[in-house]
């Protein structure tokens, strides 16, 4: 399967949020790296999986997702 990598910039276009929500809010919490995201040759840049996002948010449904509560205030999808 070919995959397709985003900036954050390209990213953000795509699911219509900004960057910054994305690098502050989503990242880490929703997009996790390893499976939405990497860290080409170890640095900071990240690249997104856009096949990766898009299946996730096909299939996410509130029901499906147990929600766990975490101690800064948000939710983990356990």
């Amino acid at each position: 399967m070919d995959k397709t990598y985003l900036t954050t910039d390209q990213l953000a276009e795509r699911i219509h949020y900004n960057p910054r929500t994305i690098r502050n809010r989503l990242k880490d919490s929703v997009l996790l790296e390893g499976i939405h995201y990497i860290r080409p040759f170890g640095g900071r840049k990240l690249l997104f999986i856009w096949e990766a996002i898009e299946e996730d948010m096909s299939n996410f449904s509130m029901d499906s997702a147990p929600l766990v509560p975490m101690a800064n205030g948000a939710v983990s999808h356990g």
